[in-house]
């Protein structure tokens, strides 16, 4: 047979043949252009995502004056003696006293309702036994005129021989809140979106839609504060007061 002739150019050692080299050539050239275009769009991608965390969070407020609707008064009285029958008569002379004082200022009959009775027996220094009894009327009404009236003239409680106890007072309730709430939701996110437009100014940027909201918390406090201390009394003047947490986003 006869034989192959030799290769005329063999490559050195160490190197590819030419056909070799164009396919190895070829294949780094796709992979090279595959990294560009993948780091490409990393980076845009990351571009966009940092533009998208573009916001701003901050506070609105909105507050109300309000006046109460309703008025509930919880009355205190006791009377002590040796025996119980006495001490409990002496507490039927107050109800009725109390009865008629609320009657005269215009209440209905059933304005006031028990609510509460205790007896407590004990002895005194002088080894004589007494007996305490002390009862609880509550006047609950809508008529807030009418229950600032009856606080004005409590002194008259007095005068027909009734004692009232320490936490025998008035107090005032809003119950209307769900009828505002709406209302200073959105006063409360205007509010808030006028913040950011400031910041948004300092800042060279626009505020844009909102990314999340927080409605956060009602409260419902006396308009002129709360003085405490012996002879203040609760007001129907109350001041509504939410907090919303918003976050814009910036464009």
């Amino acid at each position: 047979m006869p034989e192959t002739p030799p290769d005329q150019n063999p490559a050195p050692p160490g190197f590819l043949n030419e056909p070799v080299a164009r396919r190895w050539l070829a294949s780094s050239s796709i992979v090279a252009i595959g990294l560009i275009l993948g780091g490409f769009f990393l980076g845009d991608g990351l571009v966009r995502a940092k533009e998208a965390d573009r916001s701003v969070t901050v506070r609105g407020l909105a507050e109300r004056e309000v006046t109460a609707d309703l008025a509930t008064w919880t009355i205190s009285y006791s009377t002590t003696a040796q025996s119980l029958q006495t001490a409990q008569s002496g507490v039927d002379r107050d109800s009725e006293a109390i009865a008629s004082f609320f009657n005269d200022i215009g209440f209905a009959d059933d304005a006031l309702q028990p609510t509460g009775v205790n007896v407590n027996y004990y002895t005194d220094n002088n080894g004589i036994g007494r007996y305490t009894v002390r009862q609880r009327l509550t006047l609950r009404t809508h008529d807030i005129e009418r229950a600032q009236n009856a606080v004005k003239r409590q002194a008259e409680l007095v005068r027909r021989g009734v004692v009232l106890e320490d936490g025998s007072g008035m107090s005032y309730t809003f119950t209307q809140l769900d009828e505002i709430k709406p209302e200073m939701v959105a006063e409360a996110t205007k509010d808030a979106r006028a913040a950011a437009e400031k910041f948004a100014m300092d800042s060279g940027a626009n505020v844009g839609s909102i990314r999340k909201a927080t409605q956060g918390y009602f409260s419902i406090e006396a308009r002129d504060g709360d003085g405490g201390g012996w002879g203040v009394s609760d007001t129907p003047y109350k001041k509504v007061r939410v907090v919303t947490t918003v976050d814009f986003s910036l464009d």
